[in-house]
């Protein structure tokens, strides 16, 4: 396989090598009878003696400056400029030497014409490739079913995008025309594609070309502007995928790469402000250990953190794969940075409720500081399995803990949930329960906890977005429990962010609640997604309402209400700290739990979770 590629490389070295032999000899000749036919004396037995040395000369400059090695089907304007170089600098060389050497087989000024020949014969047959390849592409585009698509942006990144549509054969798409704001490129066309309006008359456009699909390629485009950009455009049926430019580190050079729109990206939200000086201060030169550090909210904690200089970040998750993950892709990160300063990253598989394991990795790695994501969150499986709720969410909390005191960690900070508020559900309750062994823990400790509380996710594991995604792919339908349930949502990275400004605020047994914004309607979040995949609600994908489930409320109780007395206001606008707690754990029923749960009915576990969780009111069923 070597040897034949090799191969192929000589032959089509020979071949070009020929090619510009055959090129320089025209220039000469040509331009030797353009001399003649002006009456110019030329002496052709000196001009061949010349050109058995100028020849050779310039081909040994050519394969010098790597002119052989081009991949000619990819010839671009930078290697035309490189042609037109060596051409104009090998002939500037010859002049000076008849100058210097008296020789007078030409007229200096004939190298003019010698020089403009020699750099066309060097690059047509060379572009004519590329050219005929992408002749062929179009022709095949005209005789294929395709996404007639729509650019905007006829700039650098437009030209990025269809570069990549050319090339990459797993691209279904005919781009038919481009939008642009600059009315100087009106009527004008981008490799063959032309300009035909601004984004205002985008609506005309794509009724008059019959669009399917529309590419945004403008690289800094302003990000309310783009939100309300493609909640109109998804309204006409088209989907909607925007230009990515990934850096390739093993050429320096940008690659292009086309992905959808994501709903979360069309959240109209705040921009959240961060003490980021505070954070990376508290971070700094710490041992950081993270619980359920493969999980949706562990695994961005771990990100953020590498990141901000700690001396090791310890990962501990139950799920191997998660972890592998996770470490994967931090050390995939050194790999790419080598320049920058990043942690000892250490990896322990274990659970946080096998109390034995969990020492281990405290007495061997001593953290300053740990954040305890470790949980069970899905709440009709829970319902189902309360003993496994107690044994992760709250005995794994309560031996974290304990560990925390006696190893002598800063600060604990424990993942919590807006479903710990007046809980219709065991891992609700689990959760506030959870909360309340910290507030326990505190009064014997020199350890400062606290407790971080908020809603829901948008892309986390078992959320409800990649569920809408996979019903969309399978053709539906997509599933919604009530037409008017609600709920608050926050992005990974949103939330992260704020626990770890809250971790940098926490002295003692706080719970810091994170204002969510807006509820949103779960039914409104399925149509938007139908119609980012291009297609219409309860025409082309059907939306059922399929009731609500075990533990599951309609509307979630208000996290941050700004009138309540408890809630105190932080420096931070979108966190609050809640100064008084609603009750008091009961250590001996607490105790009577966590050593008896493994031998009680799902039922009686729920019972002994009420009696410790007052707002959680248990109804055994008859």
């Amino acid at each position: 396989m070597f040897k034949e590629f090799i191969g192929k490389t000589v032959v089509n070295a020979i071949k070009y090598i020929v090619l510009d032999i055959i090129t320089i000899l025209l220039s000469y000749y040509l331009t030797i009878a353009v001399l003649q036919f002006a009456d110019y004396s030329i002496n052709l037995e000196e001009v061949g003696k010349a050109l058995l040395i100028i020849i050779p000369a310039k081909i040994v400059v050519y394969i010098i400056f790597g002119v052989y090695r081009i991949l000619t089907k990819y010839t671009g304007f930078e290697d035309i400029l490189k042609f037109s170089f060596l051409a104009i600098l090998t002939n500037v060389v010859i002049v000076v030497v008849m100058a210097l050497g008296h020789f007078t087989f030409l007229t200096k000024t004939s190298y003019i014409f010698i020089t403009t020949i020699e750099i066309a014969g060097l690059a047509l047959p060379r572009v004519f490739r590329r050219a005929y390849r992408t002749l062929m592409s179009q022709f095949k585009w005209l005789r294929t079913v395709g996404s007639r698509t729509l650019i905007i942006g006829a700039g650098e990144a437009g030209e990025m995008v269809l570069k990549e549509i050319f090339k990459n054969k797993d691209l279904n798409n005919i781009p038919v025309a481009f939008v642009d704001d600059n009315e100087d490129k009106f009527g004008r066309r981008l490799m063959g594609v032309e300009v035909v309006g601004t984004l205002s008359e985008i609506d005309a456009v794509i009724e008059k070309y019959k669009i399917e699909e529309v590419i945004i390629a403008v690289r800094h485009m302003n990000q309310q502007k783009q939100i309300d950009l493609v909640n109109h455009l998804i309204d006409f049926g088209v989907t909607v995928k925007k230009i990515n430019l990934i850096e390739d580190f093993s050429t320096n050079k940008l690659k292009t790469k086309l992905i959808d729109i994501n709903v979360e990206e069309l959240l109209n939200r705040d921009v959240i402000k961060l003490d980021n000086e505070g954070i990376n201060e508290f971070i700094k030169d710490k041992v950081i250990l993270v619980t359920g550090g493969g999980g949706s909210i562990g695994s961005e904690l771990c990100r953020q953190i590498f990141n901000l200089n700690p001396t090791k970040l310890v990962i501990f998750d139950i799920y191997e794969n998660n972890a592998y993950d996770i470490q994967m892709e931090l050390q995939r990160l050194v790999k790419k940075h080598p320049e920058n300063k990043y942690p000892i990253l250490e990896v322990r598989i274990g659970s946080v409720y096998n109390r034995t394991r969990l020492e281990e990795i405290f007495k061997e790695f001593k953290p300053n500081v740990v954040f305890h994501a470790a949980a069970y969150k899905h709440v009709p499986l829970m319902e189902d399995s309360a003993v496994e709720s107690v044994r992760t969410n709250v005995l794994g909390t309560f031996n974290a803990a304990q560990l925390s005191t006696k190893y002598g960690v800063e600060k604990f900070v424990l993942i919590s949930s807006d479903k710990a508020v007046r809980s219709t559900n065991v891992m609700g309750a689990c959760k506030r329960l959870a909360e309340m062994v910290i507030e326990m823990e505190q009064k014997r400790s020199n350890t400062k906890f606290s407790a971080v509380r908020f809603g829901n996710v948008l892309g986390s594991n078992g959320s409800v977005i990649p569920l809408f995604k996979k019903q969309i792919a399978d053709g539906g339908p997509v599933t919604v429990t009530h037409k008017d349930i609600t709920r608050y949502f926050m992005t990974i990275p949103e939330a992260v962010s704020l626990i770890l400004q809250c971790a940098v605020y926490a002295d003692k047994a706080e719970l810091f609640i994170l204002d969510m914004g807006e509820p949103v309607r779960i039914y409104d979040l399925a149509e938007k997604m139908i119609k980012l995949a291009g297609l219409k609600p309860n025409v082309d994908i059907d939306i059922e309402i399929t009731g609500l489930r075990p533990g599951e409320k309609l509307y979630e109780e208000l996290l941050v209400d700004t009138n309540s007395e408890q809630l105190q206001k932080t420096q931070n606008t979108r966190i609050f700290k809640e100064s008084t707690h609603d009750t008091h754990l009961g250590e001996i029923r607490f105790l009577d739990l966590i050593t008896q749960f493994e031998h009680l009915t799902n039922d009686e576990v729920k019972e002994k979770v009420s009696e410790l969780v007052g707002t959680y009111q248990f109804k055994k069923p008859n």
